[in-house]
């Protein structure tokens, strides 16, 4: 084949260090925009991106020519360092060292995009880590609850 075709719709899903509630409105109105713009610079599209104080849901079609551990370093340093130059006072941000990433499928689009906008309310009954548990459950990963809130 000529070309290279890809959909690779992704939901990942990364929180602050040690989930301190530090992503308040002013900073994620202007934090989540930049992420997608380190998204779209590594040839991907972000669909959505939201979440509470202390984690992050993107919703992004990644490009293929680029791993999706290369594009989380580089996602989660330079944003990190963004915060720090833009918002002085946040000075304990930082994101934690891992990141969950799940594959959607197209017919799944609105379902998951309605999902990631309704964080905040979701999020008023269930917490992060219960969330987290339930989506390795549902795509069958294995993990080691001693190394999974480091």
């Amino acid at each position: 084949m000529a070309h290279t075709f890809t959909h690779l719709l992704t939901h990942i899903v990364f929180s602050t260090k040690d989930r301190r509630p530090l992503l308040d409105a002013e900073l994620k109105a202007r934090l989540f925009p930049y992420l997608g713009g380190i998204i779209r610079a590594h040839g991907g599209k972000s669909i959505i991106i939201n979440g509470p104080a202390d984690h992050v849901h993107i919703l992004a079609s990644l490009a293929a020519k680029y791993s999706l551990s290369d594009l989380m370093r580089e996602l989660k340093a330079d944003s990190s360092g963004w915060v720090h130059k833009n918002f002085p006072g946040h000075g304990l941000f930082a994101w934690q060292i891992g990141y969950g990433a799940f594959s959607v499928s197209h017919s799944s689009l609105p379902e998951v995009k309605e999902y990631i906008a309704k964080q905040e309310e979701h999020h008023r009954k269930v917490s992060f880590q219960e969330e987290l548990v339930a989506f390795l459950k549902r795509h069958e990963i294995e993990y080691d609850e001693r190394f999974l809130w480091e």
